[in-house]
C-alpha cells in the first residue's frame, strides 16, 4: 500500500487502502477462468491473498504511486518492506508455500531484481543474486532492518524465498481500475448501453465494497469467484429486456435521514397531508416517505442513465392513474347518503391498501418491487392526480391556502 509523504497528511494512505481494495476486485475477475474454485482474502494473510480451500495460495501486495514517475530499483523502501512482510508472515525456506506476488503501480528498471521477476519469463536465480548484491551494498537506514533478516536466512531458504517471488509492475491506477473491471467483466457478459453499463458498475463497486468491509471486520474470511460470479450474473440479469435494475435502497433513504437531508423532509407535502385525512398513523407515514424517496429517485436515475424512455414512465403513470379511477369511483359509489368522516376515512384508507399493497400495474414485465408501485402512487398523490379520501381534490385545493390543516 501507498504511504503517507507526510506524517499530517493521510491522504495518500487512504488512497493506498482503496487501491487495495480495489485492485482485489480487478484480481478476482481476470484470476476466475485459472482459478474458478478460488477466494480472495483482504488483511488476513497479505494485503490481498487467493486462498484454494482455505488455504493461501498466493500472498499479494499492493503498492500505489499517484502521480509518481520514479520506477522500480532493488534498493527501493516499496520492495523491502514487501519483503520484510512476507518474512513476518510465513516460512521463507518453505517450498510448499504461497507464491508471493508484489503488485506496483510503478515499472520495474531494467536491470533489477524486480525486472527478473516479473512476466512468463521470470529469472528467480537472477533476481536472487541481485537482491543479494542490493542487501550488502545499500546503506539506507530505512531497509537496513529487512536486508539483514534478508541475508541472515540461509542460502537455500533465500534460493527458495525468491524462487516464489512475482512482480506484477505497471499495475493500472486508481483512476483506471474502472476500465480494467469492464474489461475483465467480458468473462460475465457486460450489459450494453453506457447508461446501463455505469450503473452496472456502480451497483457491482457498491457491493464489493460492503464484501470489503465484511472481510476488514473480520464477519467474513473471503469472497470466492463463484460467489462474485453469481452477483455480476444477478446485477446482470436486471438489464436484461422486461427487467430493470433496483439502485435505490432503504439503506439510501436512511442514511439521507440520518444526515439531515432537508430534501427528505416530506411532513407537508400534500401526499403526506393525503395519508393523514384517511387517519395513517406516524409509523405508517415514515414507510409511505421512504417509498415515495425511493420510487421519486429510482425513475429519476433510470430516465438518467437511459434504462427507461420519459414516455413509457408516464405511459406507466397514466396506467396506474386509469386504475386508481375505477377503484375511488367504486368507493365514491359505495358511500351511504350522508356518510360520516368517519366512514370516508375508513373508506379511503381501504381504497389506498387496496392499490398499493399489490402490484396489479408493472412499468416492466418483470419489475414488480411494491415499494416502486407504492411510491409511484405517492408521487401521483402529491400532484393530485389520485386520491385517496372521498373529497381530497377540494382538500388539496384548500392546501394552497393554508385552510387544511393535518
Amino acid at each position: 500500500m501507498a504511504s503517507s509523504s507526510s506524517s499530517h497528511d493521510a491522504s495518500a494512505s487512504a488512497l493506498g487502502y482503496l487501491y487495495q481494495a480495489k485492485w482485489a476486485l480487478l484480481e478476482l475477475l481476470r484470476g476466475a477462468r485459472e482459478r474458478p474454485d478460488g477466494a480472495i482474502s483482504l488483511e488476513l494473510h497479505d494485503d490481498v491473498a487467493w486462498e484454494e480451500a482455505g488455504r493461501p495460495v498466493d500472498l499479494l501486495q499492493t503498492k500505489f504511486h499517484p502521480r509518481s514517475l520514479r520506477s522500480l530499483g532493488d534498493r527501493d523502501d516499496d520492495l523491502w518492506r514487501t519483503i520484510r512482510s512476507w518474512m513476518d508472515t510465513h516460512a521463507p525456506g518453505d517450498v510448499n508455500g504461497p507464491w508471493l506476488t508484489l503488485v506496483t503501480t510503478q515499472l520495474a528498471r531494467e536491470g533489477t531484481a524486480a525486472a527478473a521477476l516479473r512476466g512468463v519469463n521470470r529469472a528467480p536465480d537472477v533476481a536472487l543474486r541481485l537482491l543479494e548484491e542490493a542487501a550488502r551494498g545499500s546503506t539506507a537506514k530505512e531497509t537496513a532492518e529487512s536486508r539483514e533478516r534478508f541475508l541472515g536466512l540461509s542460502a537455500a531458504d533465500r534460493a527458495v524465498f525468491v524462487s516464489r517471488m512475482r512482480v506484477l509492475d505497471g499495475s493500472p491506477g486508481i483512476d483506471a481500475l474502472d476500465a480494467a473491471v469492464r474489461e475483465a467483466l467480458g468473462l460475465f457478459a457486460f450489459p450494453s448501453g453506457e447508461g446501463a453499463q455505469a450503473t452496472f458498475m456502480d451497483q457491482l463497486w457498491a457491493w464489493w465494497y460492503e464484501q470489503v468491509v465484511e472481510m476488514l471486520q473480520k464477519r467474513r474470511t473471503s469472497v470466492s469467484v463463484e460467489v462474485v460470479r453469481r452477483r455480476v450474473e444477478q446485477i446482470r440479469d436486471d438489464y436484461t429486456v422486461g427487467r430493470l435494475p433496483t439502485l435505490v435502497e432503504r439503506s439510501d433513504w436512511q442514511a439521507a435521514r440520518r444526515a439531515g437531508d432537508p430534501a427528505t423532509d416530506y411532513s407537508e407535502r400534500r401526499f403526506v397531508h393525503q395519508l393523514r385525512w384517511v387517519n395513517l398513523g406516524s409509523s405508517e407515514l415514515e414507510k409511505a416517505m421512504m417509498d415515495y424517496y425511493r420510487a421519486y429517485n429510482q425513475a429519476i436515475a433510470w430516465v438518467d442513465n437511459d434504462l427507461i424512455a420519459l414516455d413509457e414512465l408516464q405511459h406507466y403513470q397514466e396506467e396506474l392513474v386509469d386504475e386508481w379511477e375505477r377503484h375511488f369511483a367504486r368507493m365514491v359509489r359505495g358511500l351511504p347518503a350522508g356518510a360520516s368522516e368517519e366512514e370516508r376515512q375508513r373508506a379511503g384508507e381501504a381504497l389506498l391498501w387496496q392499490l398499493v399493497d399489490r402490484v396489479t400495474v408493472q412499468i416492466r414485465d418483470q419489475y414488480d418491487q411494491v415499494f416502486f408501485h407504492r411510491g409511484q402512487h405517492h408521487h401521483l398523490a402529491d400532484e393530485a392526480r389520485v386520491g385517496w379520501h372521498p373529497d381530497f381534490l377540494e382538500r388539496v385545493a384548500a392546501l394552497t391556502v393554508g385552510a387544511v390543516h393535518a
